[in-house]
């Protein structure tokens, strides 16, 4: 059989306090993150952004160890994930394209194209597709194989989600019951599913599934456990002013200490990695909501990383797309009429972490007033912490 590239896509983080501030420069170098009706202000913006951010940014990395541990997680799920194509018999080699820090998606391309693959499957470490994740890292792709002839002779697959398979389902469904028997009454504890949050207009404005995809999934991971336990959904990492996916995280948390909860169990139903989200924003301080609330028994499940049932399911994901026809960036970004990819239309502008779209409903008073909030630290972006 011939070698095949996998290439995984992920965000990226900072391996090391020094890399705060740069990491958060191509951060919002990003329009896909800040979107402005002049492009000659997205580096100074950029700069802006990351100096006020940085020492709260280093603060947060500083509390899980000095730095995400996503790269060295995301390169042993790769190690593994080769090893076990191989002794299925598909030579392969795996390359990690990360959006933000090294290494880069176009690194891996260079390596792809120095290393000679013909076939590539493109698997995002995104278990349900989103705009602004899996979607944004295939528009970047998309426009490298426009632009580049020598990605012409490279044929290609996209994965765009796999929320749904069914090893997938297995692998963390095992994980759920191995932490359910460290409680003293499993049957009694609360499953509470917490996932990364995406602004509310992605889901009613740009036709973003995502939404529907983690219902979706935690609908077939409760199936696959079959315990009477009582769960609920909430969306973490909300950033400024505009309304996210609801409920928030920490609120349902609370809602859940007044009713008289003790044992909560948090499945992070988004993240298939140990990260900044996980280790810092829930371990501690969802953690310390929950204390508060008067939850006594807090524990979280913890990410899939390198569990060998996890790895079987990417195997079977990777071998299982290479049985069918080619899936394409136009089939996945461009024909889905509901779903506004970017770039959006002629002056439309706007910020989020993952390019929330202001188009036109914030006029330039808005603007002048995300500078002051900027440039005086003051403001809701003085509160705004990093994803990864």
């Amino acid at each position: 059989m011939d070698r095949i590239g996998v290439l995984l896509l992920n965000l990226g983080g900072p391996e090391k306090i020094q890399d705060v501030r740069p990491f958060l420069y191509n951060l919002f170098s990003d329009p896909e993150i800040i979107r402005l009706p002049f492009p000659i202000f997205q580096k100074p913006l950029a700069w802006l952004i990351a100096s006020s951010r940085r020492k709260k940014s280093e603060e947060n990395y500083r509390l899980i160890g000095g730095g995400s541990p996503l790269r060295r997680i995301t390169e042993e799920q790769g190690q593994c994930l080769q090893s076990l194509l191989e002794e299925s018999g598909q030579p392969s080699k795996i390359y990690i394209g990360m959006r933000y820090w090294h290494p880069f998606t176009e690194e891996a391309i260079a390596q792809i194209k120095t290393d000679g693959i013909s076939h590539v499957v493109i698997l995002p470490l995104y278990p349900q597709f989103s705009i602004s994740t899996s979607g944004s890292s295939f528009r970047i792709l998309e426009e490298m194989w426009k632009k580049d002839p020598d990605l012409a002779g490279i044929n290609y697959t996209l994965i765009p989600s796999w929320y749904d398979n069914p090893g997938y389902l297995s692998a963390i469904t095992g994980l759920i019951k191995s932490e359910l028997a460290n409680f003293e009454n499993p049957e009694l504890v609360h499953i509470f599913f917490s996932a990364h949050g995406v602004p509310q207009s992605y889901v009613e404005e740009a036709g973003d599934p995502y939404q529907q995809e983690i219902e979706h999934c935690t609908k077939l991971i409760m199936e696959n456990l079959n315990l009477p336990n009582a769960y609920n959904l909430a969306y973490q990492s909300k950033v400024g002013p505009v309304d996210w996916l609801k409920p928030y995280t920490e609120d349902a948390i609370k809602e859940l200490g007044e009713k008289g909860i003790k044992d909560l169990l948090i499945i992070p139903i988004s993240f298939v990695s140990e990260h900044i989200e996980t280790l810092e924003e829930i371990d501690i301080e969802y953690r310390e909501v929950a204390h508060v609330a008067g939850i006594s028994n807090f524990r979280r499940m913890p990410a899939l990383n390198s569990d060998p049932d996890f790895i079987q399911a990417l195997a079977g994901i990777v071998t299982d797309s290479l049985q069918k026809p080619p899936c394409t960036f136009a089939q996945v970004i461009h024909p889905k009429k509901n779903m506004k990819m970017y770039p959006q239309e002629p002056n439309t502008w706007g910020l989020t972490t993952t390019a929330e779209v202001w188009n036109g409903r914030l006029a330039m008073l808005g603007f002048i007033g995300l500078l002051v909030e900027l440039i005086s630290g003051k403001g809701f972006l003085h509160y705004l912490r990093l994803l990864h």
